[in-house]
């Protein structure tokens, strides 16, 4: 029996459930819309060209501290003696819930292909204005695998404006867990392709600490700004958070643990221009650390990026297609002396390369079809990446590329059915038998579908 049958007799039940449910809602009204639509009053695709993309009023909306309202606040004047009041008149609650199936084109070993997750997450989310210049974005997530909740993506701001040089500026503080989230464009880690993936397929041996790795790991705190519309800046620094483990920090168990604070920064130029957008830009962060501790040999980890976006409409007589193009460059250099001081390199010099591109045609706001290249190259040590069954590398290179096909669906604005599928080139350094166990690159291959209800 071919893959492609395999994975359609191992997956018709969720092709059956996810169609049930688009079936079903096909006829009704899309009233049941996250938070930010019952603030502002504006349906979904206002700021969101789809789920998590976000449009020229999204990012303004974020840019402003998720402050902009359409409900009914409470309020009370400031006065000598009494601070100002205002407030949601309703709590700015969402839910987002999550089925999936995802087949690999080989079995992982000792494992059942297929795997159907219901839920894979499950998210709460509070998110919308805190005040006239304050506005947040809270996620909880219940993981499937793990069977319980976490603490998310959260980024809170205070913003503001002024006029200087007779140009408008925005301006603002920002709170934050996760590198790149707080970022208003789609071609940074944090909101950027491929948006959803399963969390049961074998994934690349080495990637960047900016690419995800310190995600809810860390507390930051920095400030922002956009001047006349164009040039964006911000700096923040980052500590060391680690969820559910002792504070004060002792650093047991977890790799990294920030000496002092890692400086994060962000530069962007966007411009308009008929039916174009383009934004392009620069961020990176450094940081010192101690694996497994607080104290001892330190970790010196930089990485330097660049991205752009561009956004291009294409007007029909009956609507508006978007073609949106993301790209993202990652250069992490780094000496790791903690590391190789505990036996965990060969050495301490090292060098890591992340790229990705990516390319959505969205037809109106109900069907999108997306293509991404991606690879990984680094420096090669058998110690560091050491061979193991599956997530192994049986030469020690990090080495990897492929690509990302992905056709969704939206019956409505807050519902999205999709098929996605991830092809290996090469995988941790080799296409044949790169694990040291017989496993090629092409048995990663994987099919993922998808059914994300956001309410």
């Amino acid at each position: 029996m071919s893959f492609r049958l395999k994975v359609f007799c191992s997956s018709a039940l969720t092709i059956f459930l996810c169609s049930f449910v688009g079936l079903l809602l096909w006829g009704t009204r899309a009233d049941a819309v996250p938070s930010f639509a019952r603030q502002t009053g504006l349906a979904c695709n206002a700021c969101h060209t789809t789920l998590p993309e976000l449009t020229p009023l999204g990012r303004q909306f974020k840019l402003n501290g998720y402050t902009m309202k359409g409900l009914k606040t409470i309020e009370s004047k400031p006065g000598h003696e009494t601070a100002a009041l205002s407030l949601l008149s309703e709590l700015p609650l969402s839910a987002q819930f999550t089925i999936s199936n995802a087949d690999t084109q080989q079995p992982q070993p000792g494992t059942q292909n297929g795997s159907f997750e219901l839920p894979q997450s499950a998210s709460l989310f509070l998110a919308g204005s805190m005040g006239d210049h304050v506005g947040g974005f809270i996620q909880v997530t219940y993981s499937g695998q793990d069977d319980h909740f976490s603490w998310d993506n959260t980024d809170i701001r205070v913003a503001r404006h002024r006029t200087l040089l007779g140009k408008d500026l925005v301006y603002g503080f920002d709170f934050n867990n996760n590198p790149t989230v707080e970022d208003l464009w789609n071609d940074t880690p944090a909101w950027g392709y491929p948006w959803v993936a399963p969390d049961s397929t074998p994934t690349p041996i080495a990637s960047p600490v900016l690419n995800g790795a310190l995600a809810q790991d860390v507390a930051g705190a920095g400030a922002y700004a956009l001047f006349d519309d164009h040039l964006y800046a911000s700096g923040l620094v980052y500590r060391s958070e680690h969820l559910g483990g002792a504070q004060p920090n002792p650093g047991v168990g977890f790799g990294t643990n920030i000496t002092g604070v890692a400086p994060y920064w962000r530069v962007a130029w966007q411009q308009t221009r008929g039916d174009d957008y383009l934004e392009v830009g620069t961020y990176g962060m450094h940081l010192a650390s101690t694996p497994d501790g607080v104290v001892g040999p330190r970790d010196y980890l930089t990485d330097v990026a660049a991205d752009f976006q561009w956004e291009h409409t294409i007007p029909w007589n009956t609507r508006k297609d978007l073609l949106t193009v993301h790209g993202d460059y990652i250069h992490e250099s780094s000496d790791l002396e903690g590391t190789f001081a505990a036996g965990g390199s060969a050495f301490a010099p090292h060098d890591l390369n992340y790229e990705h591109l990516d390319a959505i045609y969205h037809l109106g706001n109900r069907f999108s079809f997306d293509a991404g290249p991606f690879w990984t190259t680094g420096t090669t040590d058998s110690t560091l990446f050491a061979a193991a069954p599956v997530a192994g590398s049986a030469s020690g290179n990090p080495k990897s590329d492929g690509y990302i096909l992905n056709f969704s669906y939206w019956p409505l604005q807050n519902i999205q059915l999709g098929v996605q599928y991830t092809g290996y080139l090469t995988f941790n350094g080799s296409g044949k038998n790169y694990d040291g166990s017989g496993r090629d690159a092409s048995a990663n291959d994987s099919v993922y579908l998808l059914c994300w209800l956001v309410f």
